[in-house]
């Protein structure tokens, strides 16, 4: 601690100052005479070095707080960011599994009418016209049904409110006393 370098060399030269100028002989109360000032002297160099560890230690609390507010940050903005990567990574997976159950969904139903439309060909063939075309009908009124309804679905679905591209930040500062 370099700080108190000056303060100790001005306490040894004023305390050698004062033995060089005391009276050769001490008697008595001349020895007060030596040691009063020696102790005033002492005493306000012991305050004065209390007071500059007093600056040094609040000092040093102020760079600790300061460090810990950006390390909070940093945890804060860090925590943020691993929630909208989980958030963004959920909203990926449910959009496949959408996906792919619709996509399994349409195909079954795709067989399904290509069967009922199927079968109504062959009745139409074997000459039972009225129930053929009643099969043919039902097949594609329920198919139109079915492909207005998967439009519905894919409007709302953009309807929907999209993952954010970028995470947000929080801008908190630290809080002071």
């Amino acid at each position: 601690m370099l700080k108190f370098l000056p303060g100790i060399l001005l306490l040894q030269a004023i305390t050698v100052v004062l033995v060089l100028i005391a009276p050769a002989e001490l008697s008595g109360w001349g020895w007060l005479r030596l040691l009063i000032p020696v102790g005033i002297v002492g005493v306000l160099t012991a305050a004065w070095f209390s007071s500059m560890a007093a600056h040094h230690n609040k000092d040093e609390i102020n760079r600790l707080q300061e460090c810990h507010a950006k390390e909070r940050e940093a945890l804060r903005v860090n925590a943020e960011r691993a929630k909208h990567r989980v958030i963004k990574q959920a909203h990926q997976e449910t959009i496949q599994e959408v996906r792919r159950s619709s996509t399994e969904a349409n195909i079954k139903v795709g067989i399904a009418f290509a069967g009922a439309a199927g079968i109504g060909g062959l009745l139409l063939l074997t000459q039972f016209i009225t129930l053929g075309l009643l099969m043919l009908t039902t097949a594609g009124g329920a198919l139109g049904g079915y492909v207005l309804r998967i439009r519905q679905e894919k409007a709302k679905m953009e309807l929907l409110p999209k993952a954010k591209t970028k995470p947000r930040l929080i801008n908190a500062s630290p809080t002071t006393k």
